[in-house]
């Protein structure tokens, strides 16, 4: 792509990352204040274990004067059992983007990546089917991303609805096909390491390893391995990095789909582009 394309793709990613962060506050919502994580959502199913320094850097909501209401829209979804019960808090994550200013906030991280990964993206794929499916996971990643990182949830309300939607945009490219087995692929190694380590992994992640596994498939085989092994690798080096500065112990989990989408944007970088 011509740099004023690569140029209008950031402009457009931070005005995207604004949004996104103000559409995650609709989910702000932790699991324990719900009774628990919402069925298959959760990335990690211990908040009891959060490092000090996680649960220090989310400060608690401000009191909401209509709480009770809210706590009543969502008496349906204790446990995730009820998925009609979640019906509120996608409606007040919309409320909260439309009202939204689009402008960056402090302290940029989200906005800053949202962008970045948008101008990668413009840059690396040609294909324009294959753009436009890389362009909408940038923004729904972006939002994930700080669902994660807020309440330790990957929202079904963001990930099953972006299976179809992803099928879609990539159905005329014609790598439908190997896109769909890779993200079979992809979600079967998931499913493995939730089987064997349920606490440590979500069915959140595993649903996430699937749309990953749908969007590099399309870029080929090669960025598959690299996007599975780089989501790995990146989440052992923020743990080793948190032990090494005494902030967390071998048995701490935190939120893994962070790196994950890390991990599809460092394949998008080094293999071939589309």
């Amino acid at each position: 792509m011509s740099l004023p394309v690569i140029v209008a793709a950031a402009v457009l990613g931070l005005v995207a990352g604004a949004y996104a962060r103000a559409f995650a506050t609709g989910f702000d919502t932790r699991p324990e204040e719900r009774g628990g994580v919402g069925l298959g959502e959760g990335s990690d199913a211990q908040p009891e274990a959060r490092p000090e320094a996680q649960a220090d850097a989310r400060p608690e909501a401000e009191p909401d004067p209509h709480s009770e209401v809210r706590d009543e829209s969502q008496e349906g979804a204790r446990g995730g059992v009820e998925p009609g019960g979640h019906r509120a808090e996608v409606v007040r994550a919309f409320a909260s983007a439309v009202r939204a200013a689009p402008l960056p906030r402090p302290p940029y991280l989200l906005e800053g990546v949202t962008a970045l990964a948008a101008a990668l993206a413009a840059w690396r794929v040609h294909d324009g089917w294959v753009l436009a499916a890389w362009s909408y996971a940038v923004v729904a990643g972006a939002a994930l991303a700080e669902i994660d990182r807020r309440t330790w949830r990957l929202p079904d309300a963001i990930t099953l609805p972006s299976y179809p939607i992803l099928v879609a945009l990539l159905a005329p490219s014609g790598r439908l096909l190997p896109a769909l087995a890779s993200g079979c692929a992809l979600g079967a190694v998931y499913a493995v390491l939730w089987f064997i380590r349920p606490a440590g992994l979500g069915l959140g992640d595993v649903k996430l390893a699937g749309l990953i596994g749908l969007l590099t498939g399309a870029l080929g085989t090669q960025s598959v391995i690299v996007a599975g092994m780089a989501g790995q690798v990146l989440g052992a080096l923020y743990a080793v990095g948190l032990l090494l500065a005494r902030r967390a112990t071998r048995t701490t989990e935190f939120p893994f789909g962070p790196f994950m989408l890390a991990g599809a944007l460092v394949a998008l970088c080094l293999t071939n582009a589309a």
